[in-house]
Formats: structure tokens, C-alpha cells, sequence
């Protein structure tokens, strides 16, 4: 079960003349490197979340990346794009000298994980696909899908604040509050490390990579798919989502299917946050996976 562990070190690193924060948890050999969602978001509740595998003998690593958190914030609008950050991410590891690493990425870190794994194959010991997808095409379906379920008359409403550009309209942040709780975190107190990195959560780059928020893809990653390079993929793979995941379980099937490795978890209770909505059928698999996947095991 998750637990707030203070870090046993916070490592300051130069990336591209920024200085980044990251969190290391634990002294074990094998890697647990985790990339969060986002962007723009603090990693404090992907690492309070997944710092308790340090019981298991784990080394876990998140840090926070640029434009958010404790790391610099130059505010520059070229640094927000989903290649940069994959270059990012990889001198973090290589400024930590981790070696392999057992990869999670989560949502937006998701999406990092697989064009990471496919620049940087050889710096993996296996992959967590954590509640993300492959394909923005399939996704913006898959939303218009849940959006759907609002009924004809809130969709017709979501629809003329999109095309005006009045996302911050009372009525329209109604739907997408009520679209959060069913999608990205069902639980009806949000979690403190939850609420901590949303409450310090940088839109800028958010709104110029995604959009204006969770169900609206109107940013510059709105066309990007890797479905046809998955089975480059060749470490073993974990894809986890949850039954009311916003990233949904058909985007996860998709993946599954395309990667030789890959095995999946659907969380029945969970949307978004598995790891803090369903913890007790969460930690087992990735737990399980984790082990199977150790250093020196076949």
C-alpha cells in the first residue's frame, strides 16, 4: 500500500543548462524509474505512490520535470514537446548513472514510456505502461465515447464551448468535473499527494502539449500514434488500466496486442489512479511483475 516516504536523497541535475529535482527512495541494485503524468505536473503522487517498493529491494527514482515542481521553469513553449521530454527523461537516467531500469510511466509519462522504449532499448529492463495509450487517434474516440454518456444535450453544450474557446465557462467545467470523477480518480476525497500536484500543476506547457484538460486533445500531441512500431518492442511489458480509465481499456488492448511481451491488468474499481483507488489489487500484479523481471531472473 502506498505511504509518504521522505526521499533518502533529492539530487539536483543539469539537463540542457536547467537544473532538474529528482527523489531517490531506497539503495537497492534494480531501478524503479518512474515518469509521471502531466505535463506540467509535480511528480509527488506518482513517487508517493510507488516509493514503497523500496520494501520489496528496490532503488525508486521520479523527479520532476521541467516547468513544474522544484525543477527551473524557463517557460519556454519549445521545450514542450513529448520528443524533448523523451531526451529529457533519458539524460536524468544517464546524469543518475541508473543503467537499466524497469520504466513506469504513467499517463502522459506513458506516452514518454513508449517513445522511450523505442529510442532507448537498451537502457531497459522491462516497461509499466501505466493508464496510457499508443494512439491519440483512438484516444480522442475513446473520450468523445465517455463524453457520449453526459447525454446529447451536455455533449451539444461541451461542443459549442470547445468550438468558442470558453473552456473556463461555469457549465462547461461542470461536465468535465463530473467527467474527472467518473474517469480520473472515483474516489470521493482525492488523495493528499493527489492534491498536491494538482495543486501546483503548470498549464502552460499542459495546454500546449494536450489542451485545455483531460477529455479535450487540441495540443500538439493530438495526431501522435506509435501503434505501428510496437513490436519493436522486445523487453517484457506491463500494461495496467483501470475498468473507468479515461485512457480506456480498449486503448490498452490495443497495445496488448501489438507488443510480443505484454501482459495487462484491468482494475474492475479503478479509473485513472488505480494505485490509490484499488491498492489492494494494484501493488500484487505490479508487484508480481516487478519480481518476475528482476535482475539476474529469467
Amino acid at each position: 500500500m502506498w505511504r509518504e516516504i521522505e526521499p533518502d536523497e533529492t539530487i539536483a541535475v543539469t539537463v540542457d543548462g536547467h537544473r532538474l529535482v529528482a527523489y531517490s527512495f531506497g539503495r537497492g541494485e534494480d531501478v524503479l524509474f518512474l515518469v509521471n503524468g502531466g505535463p506540467g505536473l509535480p511528480c509527488d503522487y506518482l513517487r508517493e505512490a510507488h516509493s514503497c517498493f523500496i520494501d520489496q529491494g528496490f532503488r525508486v527514482i521520479a523527479f520532476d520535470q521541467l516547468d513544474c515542481g522544484a525543477s527551473d521553469r524557463p517557460g519556454n513553449p519549445a521545450n514542450w514537446t513529448l520528443e524533448r521530454h523523451v531526451r529529457e527523461t533519458e539524460k536524468v537516467r544517464a546524469a543518475l548513472g541508473l543503467g537499466k531500469v524497469h520504466f513506469l510511466g504513467h499517463s502522459w509519462g506513458g506516452w514518454q514510456a513508449v517513445e522511450y522504449a523505442l529510442t532507448y532499448p537498451e537502457n531497459l529492463a522491462s516497461l509499466i505502461l501505466s493508464s496510457t495509450v499508443a494512439d491519440m487517434p483512438q484516444l480522442r474516440a475513446e473520450l468523445d465515447r465517455l463524453k457520449a454518456a453526459l447525454g446529447p444535450e451536455t455533449v451539444a453544450m461541451m461542443q459549442r464551448h470547445e468550438a468558442e474557446g470558453t473552456f473556463t465557462h461555469p457549465e462547461y467545467m461542470g461536465a468535465i468535473t463530473v467527467l474527472n470523477y467518473r474517469h480520473v480518480c472515483r474516489l470521493a476525497e482525492w488523495p493528499q499527494p493527489v492534491m498536491r500536484s494538482l495543486s501546483d500543476w503548470n498549464m502552460d506547457p499542459y495546454g500546449a502539449v494536450q489542451g485545455p484538460n483531460e477529455f479535450t486533445y487540441i495540443g500538439n500531441i493530438r495526431t501522435w500514434s506509435r501503434l505501428a512500431d510496437l513490436h519493436k518492442i522486445k523487453v517484457p511489458v506491463l500494461i495496467t488500466v483501470g475498468q473507468y480509465d479515461e485512457q480506456t481499456p480498449a486503448c490498452a488492448l490495443e497495445m496488448k496486442l501489438r507488443i510480443r511481451q505484454a501482459e495487462m491488468a484491468v482494475f474492475p474499481n479503478s479509473s485513472h489512479l488505480p494505485f490509490y483507488e484499488d491498492p489492494a489489487l494494484y501493488y500484487p500484479v505490479l508487484r508480481g511483475f516487478l519480481e518476475r523481471n528482476r535482475a539476474g531472473r529469467p
